[in-house]
């Protein structure tokens, strides 16, 4: 079975598994997708839900939320962590956005990764999930899964996003990348992995250096 071959039998598992998937961090606009998003670095998408109804009804878009003090906002999203670089960029990306965006979160790669505290990934989570622009968000569980299951030898989430993108159509993106987090989460965690009870790796895992 080549990669491509791989690829397809285990986005048919998937399907079975995950034919819904709803979105893990709770929203109701772009720009608060966009600011729990931000939140999610380095935190869980619970807690960050957790977090976001009280910073919401605090600002729930841009304009609100460049009247709130830095520190009013720190204070909110603290047990998130980083709250001091994620409170700033909050306050500095909503001027931005007032400023330059006519307070409307860009619908384009370029644009959201320019904001402060945004990357590329957090940029392809809005597009896919906000705008429905097939994207391919990488984090660090999606990276590790790819890399057991034999689809990457990335070295970095920018390799192991081309590497998928290559084995999987187009289409097929922004679902799967949410099918890929929700069987991690499931039966394919970072610690206590058993490779022989995970339904994909038991089958597709690598049989040397699987971690």
């Amino acid at each position: 079975m080549n990669k491509k071959e791989k690829a397809k039998a285990i986005s048919e598992q998937l399907e079975e598994l995950y034919p819904t998937t709803p979105i893990p961090l709770d929203h109701k606009n772009a720009y608060e997708l966009l600011v729990a998003v931000l939140l999610s670095a380095q935190c869980t998408d619970v807690r960050v839900n957790q977090v976001t109804p009280a910073l919401f009804q605090l600002a729930d878009n841009p304009y609100d939320m460049a009247n709130q003090k830095v520190e009013d906002i720190k204070a909110i999203i603290r047990p998130c962590g980083l709250s001091p670089r994620k409170s700033q960029a909050i306050s500095d990306l909503s001027k931005i956005l007032i400023n330059e965006h006519d307070g409307e979160v860009p619908e384009s790669f370029e644009a959201l990764e320019a904001l402060p505290g945004v990357g590329h990934k957090t940029a392809s989570v809005v597009m896919s999930q906000a705008f429905g622009v097939p994207a391919f968000p990488v984090d660090t569980h999606i990276h590790r899964l790819a890399y057991r299951w034999g689809l990457s030898t990335g070295k970095n989430v920018v390799q192991t996003e081309k590497d998928l993108k290559n084995l999987f159509p187009r289409e097929t993106w922004n679902k799967l990348h949410l099918q890929i987090i929700f069987f991690g989460r499931e039966y394919c965690p970072a610690r206590g992995h058993d490779p022989k009870q995970c339904p994909i790796c038991s089958v597709h895992g690598r049989k040397r250096g699987m971690r």
